[in-house]
């Protein structure tokens, strides 16, 4: 649900560019090249998943994502792939997946892709 929503973001919202995702146990990462106010993006996409999560939990009025969020500028080309590798490692790390393209929710298992190739946008120089 988290996925397809971080996909939808960017296919049918047009908010932002997915650059790498994963969706863990217990927190997610995105990297995406916002086309939007980072505000908008944020309120969507934990109001979105929020709603879709407490529905498919059968609860209601509860909080399901904490407050905080941290974001951080990516600032050279350097930086955005050390930011990818990350990120598409984490579930490797963890223990959660023995090669980086076992983790079903993550940008890495597209097609033995990085960097959730579903548009082209253009590089940070």
């Amino acid at each position: 649900m988290v996925v397809d929503t971080l996909l939808a973001g960017e296919r049918e919202r047009q908010f932002y560019w997915l650059r790498a995702w994963v969706v863990m146990p217990n927190h997610v990462h995105v990297l995406w090249q916002p086309q939007v106010e980072m505000p908008v993006i944020t309120r969507w996409v934990k109001g979105a998943t929020a709603r879709a999560a407490n529905l498919l939990l059968g609860r209601t009025g509860q909080v399901f994502w904490q407050d905080e969020s941290y974001d951080h500028w990516v600032r050279n080309g350097p930086e955005l792939e050390k930011k990818v590798r990350y990120i598409e490692w984490n579930p490797v790390r963890a223990g959660l997946a023995s090669v980086l393209e076992g983790w079903p929710w993550s940008s890495a298992r597209l097609a033995g892709e990085t960097a959730c190739p579903t548009r082209n946008p253009p590089l940070l120089s």
